[in-house]
């Protein structure tokens, strides 16, 4: 006989594949539990703290799942990733679950979202490294130690103009940004521009896909030194 938690389980399992399926998502049968462990873990969380607005089944695959796995198709294999300011897990911990070929690796500068997530991690049994400091010391120390970042991955986090300020100038110590953006990208890096952030950088649209239930659509772009 199941446990209530389980059924629980079960049904929240089941949910999460078929509004995958409604999406046309390509989820393997093997991660939705692990998916299912994850978007429960935070939920519970998100009720002491603040750490997602998407706090059911739906919102959670159409814009947590789908944003992160338009990433997938653009990190290459056995990548060394960092997730700048992962707040709570998004896209860094289902990038760690639908790849895990991928060293993913976790920053943000929020000493309770940093002890948070480093619970729902334990809860959920996903060893991944977490770093409570700014992206930039992150992206410096791992290229001190010969361990380089191939990819930056950022969502959500602050306009475009910001974070060429931030990661611009140590450009060297990375291969690229993938920055998942909304609406305004257009606007964002026209801004970015008219500061002379797109110097040294170029940033260019790589993958569109469209916001459920709305006439707009998110963007991925991807930022890499000039040659």
């Amino acid at each position: 006989m199941q446990t209530p938690r389980q059924h629980t389980n079960d049904f929240l399992a089941d949910a999460l594949q078929n509004e995958a399926i409604e999406l046309g998502l390509d989820i393997p049968d093997h991660v939705i539990p692990y998916l299912t462990a994850y978007a429960k873990s935070l939920w519970e969380w998100n009720t002491r703290l603040n750490l997602t607005r998407h706090t059911d089944v739906q919102h959670f695959v159409e814009r947590d799942v789908t944003d992160t796995a338009a990433l997938c198709p653009h990190i290459n294999r056995a990548e060394h990733v960092l997730d700048v300011g992962t707040g709570g897990g998004v896209p860094g911990v289902i990038l760690a679950i639908l790849r895990n070929d991928l060293t993913v690796e976790l920053s943000d500068t929020s000493t309770k979202r940093v002890a948070a997530l480093q619970s729902i991690l334990n809860e959920i049994n996903l060893p991944l490294k977490i770093h409570h400091q700014p992206a930039q010391q992150v992206v410096l120390t791992a290229m001190e130690c010969n361990l380089p970042f191939h990819t930056l991955v950022i969502r959500a986090v602050a306009p475009l103009r910001k974070l060429l300020t931030w990661f611009e100038p140590i450009s060297d110590s990375y291969d690229r940004l993938l920055v998942i953006k909304g609406p305004r990208w257009e606007s964002e890096k026209q801004e970015a521009r008219h500061h002379g952030h797109l110097k040294t950088v170029t940033a260019r649209r790589i993958a569109s896909w469209p916001i459920p239930h709305s006439d707009t659509e998110s963007v991925l772009l991807e930022v890499k030194k000039r040659t």
